[in-house]
């Protein structure tokens, strides 16, 4: 028997307690198929699952990913129950997915090992879950301000695929972490990475990651909440170009300091 727990990342977290000592512990096998990850529109704040990436990745012997769409999904629902290591979580968001057409034979994802969607310059966006889509539409965007940035699927919130962070860091001025969860979730996690690796240094492009503001966000359309979290295509954007300019004034400002 291959134990299954299908819940919602809000419901999951009155449940932590058990999670540790009842499955993480013991390194139990047990898969964890978390509904409800991220903003849920008019379901509210009672109902958002904005925390489940920072409380699980927290515990030793998890594995958690995050499905980009529903192909991906199908792959980490089979790979959830190839995986008979110990405890494993797959999330996904409320609401539709993005159309497109499953695929006959799914894979077994390798275990920490993410993908490059897009490949760019200068800046990179490395998403995590739902918000790859709108990481595309806000790289088509820059495209046609002559900007071609880089887009990747880090697909695993723990363990973080370090060799993806260190090549997009060592090739990228900025890398913009994305993810519909809330502060000290993955975007935590890539910083603490790059600063044990001693990738913060000037040899290597800066993170910014981008999450859910620090707030419950109160009922509204699902499209009207992810732009108040500046998390659609077009926040993806103001964003990046913020951040740009402001890199841009200091570069700036060292060369008049040294002329």
């Amino acid at each position: 028997m291959k134990p299954y727990c299908a819940i919602y990342s809000t419901f999951l977290q009155r449940a932590y307690d058990q999670v540790v000592h009842d499955v993480c512990i013991q390194n139990l096998p047990v898969r964890f198929a978390i509904d409800r990850a991220g903003l849920v529109g008019g379901d509210g704040p009672t109902h958002a699952g904005a925390f489940d990436v920072g409380y699980l990745t927290a515990l030793p012997n998890m594995v958690v990913m995050a499905a980009s769409d529903e192909v991906e999904l199908v792959h980490m629902v089979h790979t959830a129950n190839a995986y008979d290591t110990g405890p494993i979580a797959f999330r996904f968001p409320r609401g539709e997915g993005e159309g497109v057409e499953l695929p006959e034979t799914p894979k077994v994802f390798e275990i920490g090992k993410g993908r490059m969607v897009r490949e760019g310059k200068r800046v990179a966006l490395l998403s995590l879950g739902s918000r790859l889509s709108a990481c595309m539409s806000a790289a088509d965007e820059l495209a046609k301000q002559g900007l071609n940035i880089t887009v990747a699927d880090a697909r695993f919130a723990k363990p973080i695929d370090a060799e993806l962070v260190e090549q997009l860091l060592s090739t990228h001025e900025l890398v913009l972490t994305v993810e519909e969860g809330a502060a000290g979730g993955f975007g935590a996690h890539v910083l603490e990475l790059a600063a044990l690796q001693a990738w913060n240094t000037p040899n290597y492009g800066r993170i910014v990651p981008l999450f859910l503001p620090d707030m419950f966000q109160q009922s509204a359309s699902p499209q009207e909440m992810l732009a108040e979290a500046g998390l659609d295509a077009d926040g993806i954007v103001k964003q990046i170009q913020r951040h740009l300019q402001h890199q841009s004034n200091e570069e700036l400002h060292v060369q008049q300091h040294l002329s």
